[in-house]
């Protein structure tokens, strides 16, 4: 195997997602995880970005510069180290434990004992793109979906995962009520991903995966109205895909955002609102908030 170079450092939890989007495309995977040793890092996050060339390393100081201010933190020490000859994806996955959420059961492919009886077992491997299950943001999601899956008054025909990543909510939904679910994504990458993990998961005829510009997409167009979106990206773009997303809901549809920060709750709640939305549900998980909205 090829030598791989490594991007090193450690944040608070509530900078991760800034740091997740500042570093995108500057390595081909990026793993997140809490750290939960005692010590004086206990609660903050893990990033570790690996890449099969050496990186930019100007391009990565910028981007860890413009992070910070933008989270408003002290600049984490990054380190940029290249290793031997070693499958360090395959490594890292191998890392993660198996995790519950709700009545779903996420693992990764190197699990090899069989999931609890009654759940939604799904294999989602931490790999390049974003969703396995361990983020606050997507455990948010994970539980509003089981939350909505219990509601009977809840039977969602046609369903959207916007921003899909790994395409774990897509699976979640297509789980829960065995519909058909549209996961689109921006990134190549990401949808190929998606795609894959669809496949693996045995759920490649109810899942379609593809790589769309968000509401523009002309798949995303001539599939709306949707009874269910799902959209865990972040903040911004949350706010300015409010009346496009708005206008994909069909009358009492629900859509579920998440990607924001407590503090931030308020703008993006209010973006909504005034296409109408009212909200159903919010969970709040570390600093990381999860909204279900629903349409009239």
């Amino acid at each position: 195997m090829a030598e791989t170079w490594r991007i090193d450092l450690v944040v608070p939890a509530a900078a991760v997602a800034v740091f997740e989007s500042a570093l995108e495309g500057l390595c081909d995977a990026l793993l997140c995880f809490e750290i939960e040793d005692p010590g004086p890092t206990q609660g903050h996050w893990h990033l570790e970005g690996l890449s099969a060339s050496a990186p930019n390393v100007h391009d990565l100081d910028l981007a860890v510069t413009l992070a910070t201010r933008v989270a408003g933190i002290p600049e984490p020490p990054m380190t940029v180290e290249r290793m031997g000859p070693r499958d360090w994806l395959r490594d890292n996955l191998a890392t993660f434990p198996p995790l519950d959420v709700g009545r779903f059961h996420l693992r990764g492919s190197h699990v090899a004992t069989p999931p609890p009886p009654g759940r939604h077992a799904l294999i989602v491997d931490a790999a390049t793109a974003f969703g396995s299950g361990e983020h606050p943001t997507t455990r948010g999601c994970l539980l509003a979906l089981d939350a909505l899956a219990r509601d009977r008054a809840v039977r969602p025909r046609r369903v959207l995962d916007m921003g899909c990543g790994t395409g774990v909510l897509a699976m979640a939904a297509a789980r829960a009520w065995r519909r058909p679910v549209l996961a689109v994504d921006v990134d190549d990458e990401a949808a190929r991903v998606a795609r894959d993990n669809a496949r693996r998961n045995g759920l490649g005829a109810r899942v379609r995966t593809l790589r769309a510009d968000g509401f523009r997409g002309a798949a995303v167009r001539a599939a709306a109205p949707f009874d269910l979106i799902l959209a865990n990206i972040l903040a911004r773009p949350l706010t300015a895909m409010a009346p496009a997303a708005a206008r994909a809901l069909a009358p009492g549809g629900r859509i579920v955002l998440s990607g924001l920060l407590a503090a931030q709750e308020t703008r993006v709640r209010n973006a909504y609102a005034r296409q109408g939305l009212h909200l159903r549900s919010r969970l709040v998980l570390d600093t990381w908030t999860t909204l279900v909205m629903a349409r009239r």
